[in-house]
């Protein structure tokens, strides 16, 4: 028996190749491709009656990102299908004004964050602290992250978020991941890539965010724990500071995680029921504080996680963590969400 699946792509052309590469590699699915952007997406979704469909959200334009949750919304809560990440997952996904609301209503530790809609209280909320985390709503990789601690920077800032042009993340490519000269020589070997690339640049330098601003305390870190969870399988490296910032670049440490780490992040995934999660963490003197939640994330690397060299993942099996070696974060986990997402249609059915 082979399972209907839809993957709802977004508005980039091929940024969903990690699910159809999966899909493609499987003989337990018949897949089809709707893009959000579709005008008859809602029909062709209908007419192939999916037993799941699989999101891929964009990381690039509000408008977008926007457009692909309200629906995913129809989809979900007035078509009643199987969504994979779930729904909630996804709405929290690049949309930090709202994950700071959800991790606050939920009483999930995390960093203090503010949403202001007021000039004058964004200012004396900023200025009475030593130094202050500046966050764009949507934006991936650190983009979008700004770390100030100069009076007249944060004026600056506040003063183009409220009463100038808007704020947004920096243009072109991300220098914080390394390489800039290996990743411009491939993307002039690829046209089509370069192509790709250059469009994305256009989209994330028009973007701009204006009347509102996300202030976070600063949480002094040498480190950011990426926890990973698909299913039952978790994997763990550190982030490691570059130029303050651990997100974007591409840093890693490979040391075997705190038990503990694992035990918080079972429990915020298990209590949510979101099983495609990257959740960056803090270590302070509150505890673990979630910085980021991520149901899509990249992956620089061929395995998520290294223990005494070996690639691998930890399940949680007769209440106690269990190291298994071997290659479960291939093609960038798109294969380990396939198969766990397989096994729940099979025990439905």
């Amino acid at each position: 028996m082979k399972y209907r699946v839809i993957i709802f792509t977004n508005e980039i052309e091929g940024d969903s190749l990690g699910w159809e590469t999966a899909c493609q590699e499987s003989d337990k699915v018949d897949y089809k491709i709707v893009n959000v952007n579709q005008l008859n997406w809602l029909d062709e979704i209908q007419k192939f009656n999916p037993d799941i469909v699989l999101t891929k959200p964009g990381a690039v334009s509000s408008l977008h990102k926007q457009l692909y949750d309200e629906k995913l919304y129809v989809l979900s809560k007035l078509f009643n299908f199987k969504i994979f990440p779930s729904p909630e997952e996804v709405f929290v996904y690049e949309n930090k004004r709202l994950l700071s609301f959800w991790l606050k209503a939920n009483n999930i530790p995390h960093p203090r964050t503010k949403v202001f809609y007021s000039y004058n209280q964004a200012l004396s909320y900023a200025l009475s602290e030593d130094k202050i985390v500046a966050k764009i709503n949507i934006g991936a990789s650190g983009r979008g992250v700004k770390i100030m601690k100069d009076e007249k920077e944060k004026i600056t800032y506040l003063k183009n978020a409220f009463h100038g042009d808007g704020v947004g993340s920096s243009f072109g490519p991300n220098l914080a991941k390394g390489n800039f000269l290996k990743r411009l020589i491939n993307n002039l070997k690829n046209p089509e890539n370069l192509k790709k690339r250059l469009k994305i640049y256009k989209s994330v330098k028009r973007q701009k965010q204006s009347g509102f601003v996300i202030l976070q305390e600063f949480v002094p870190h040498q480190f950011e724990w990426r926890v990973v969870r698909i299913g039952d399988s978790f994997f763990a490296h550190k982030k490691l500071l570059k130029n303050d910032k651990a997100s974007g670049s591409l840093l890693k440490g490979y040391a075997p995680p705190p038990l503990e780490l694992l035990d918080f992040v079972k429990q915020v995934t298990d209590t949510q029921q979101f099983y495609s999660q990257a959740v960056d963490v803090f270590e302070s003197n509150r505890g673990y504080l979630v910085n980021e939640m991520q149901c899509i994330f990249g992956q620089s690397d061929p395995y998520q996680m290294l223990i005494e060299g070996k690639p691998g993942r930890y399940i949680f099996q007769n209440k106690k963590w269990i190291f298994e070696a071997g290659d479960f974060a291939r093609n960038a986990c798109y294969d380990l969400r396939l198969e766990y997402i397989i096994k729940n249609l099979r025990n439905r059915k």
